[in-house]
């Protein structure tokens, strides 16, 4: 029998007239634990907050704070950073956990999403709330154990194998690539580039340490030595270092505060790469977006991971692990014209990972 069309059209405009009001009151909780993921998650969360109601959390982190007010992106703290010991970051994992759990109760929400959150993982899946993460770092070994098992659908760039990720107990059905590297997102998006005063008689080159209190990098910090011998050219050069922690940027100022600058003060990551002459970082996302904003980049691969491989093979970032190397190779680059015509094609071929995303929550 054929619907009588005026009531058949009818149900139609109903049926999806529910469907946009379902969309327009889902409640998503972004759990945001790093500088890199406040950046990552900044343009989604200010898209999706248009239709959906959104919880940010994050812990009492210093470059997280600060640059959530340069982003305008509102968070709520709860717990903080555990340091570089294992005692110390299971503690506070426990504490933000029993913390959280309060609050993701009074909020309720329908879908949670972050970069791998060990703290989310556990409370979505205790809570049975649906768990889109994203990652671009299989070799956060620890991370990885402790989050992936209970994501529902995991977002990955598509230069990683997703063998690096089942591995830790996720179906491959579940995992879904997008054709983009992280820092892509962070470079295209549109911000005021604000002004920082340096020595504009001298070039600049900005130095990133390594993540110290991660456990993927304890033992392996080489930042020191690299810094020590970049400090042999600060009369020829503006030597900016951009620390991560607290702790990291007291020691480095007791250490190097008077032959150069370490930088008080967190600051957009744009901004500064936008006066940089030369980068050297340890492989990270910043490695990635000097790189792809077409900075002269020296990686000294304290990490070595997908990302970092890619960037030397397009030929955006020259790696040098031996420090007596890094001289030679500063005046060597800081000479060559930029990478900024090829950094520009680099980055026209990289989607949205937010395009990837949506459609990941329509199949939820």
């Amino acid at each position: 029998m054929q619907p009588n069309q005026p009531d058949y059209e009818y149900g139609l405009r109903k049926t999806f007239s529910t469907l946009r009001l379902y969309q327009k009151c889902l409640k998503i909780w972004f759990d945001i634990l790093t500088p890199k993921q406040l950046l990552f998650f900044a343009p989604m969360v200010s898209k999706l907050s248009k239709n959906h109601k959104i919880l940010c959390t994050s812990r009492n982190y210093r470059e997280v704070v600060e640059l959530s007010k340069i982003k305008n992106v509102n968070l709520r703290l709860i717990g903080k950073h555990g340091g570089s010991e294992r005692e110390g970051k299971l503690h506070s994992s426990i504490q933000r956990m029993n913390d959280l759990l309060g609050e993701i109760t009074r909020f309720s929400p329908d879908l949670t999403i972050s970069f791998c959150s060990p703290e989310a993982a556990r409370i979505a899946f205790g809570m049975g709330i649906k768990h889109i993460a994203f990652s671009d770092s299989p070799h956060a070994e620890a991370v990885m154990r402790l989050a992936v098992p209970f994501v529902q659908k995991l977002l990955i760039p598509w230069i990683i194998p997703k063998s690096e990720f089942i591995k830790y107990g996720i179906t491959e059905k579940d995992i879904i690539q997008y054709k983009s590297i992280d820092a892509a997102v962070i470079v295209k998006e549109k911000t005021k580039i604000k002004k920082i005063n340096i020595e504009k008689t001298k070039k600049t080159i900005v130095i990133r340490p390594e993540e110290s209190e991660a456990a993927y990098v304890q033992g392996k910090t080489r930042s020191d030595e690299i810094i020590e011998k970049v400090s042999k050219v600060s009369n020829l050069y503006n030597i900016l270092v951009l620390a991560r922690y607290t702790p990291q940027q007291k020691r480095l100022k007791e250490k190097f505060g008077k032959k150069i600058t370490i930088m008080d003060k967190v600051v957009d990551g744009k901004s500064l790469l936008s006066i940089t002459d030369l980068f050297i970082g340890s492989g990270g996302t910043m490695t990635a977006e000097a790189a792809l904003m077409g900075v002269p980049t020296i990686s000294y691969d304290a990490v070595p991971n997908h990302i970092e491989k890619y960037l030397v093979r397009t030929g955006l970032v020259k790696r040098e692990t031996e420090p007596n190397r890094i001289l030679p190779l500063i005046k060597e680059m800081t000479e060559k014209i930029g990478n900024k015509k090829k950094a520009k094609n680099v980055l026209a071929t990289m989607e949205d990972p937010y395009i990837k995303l949506v459609k990941t929550i329509k199949t939820l």
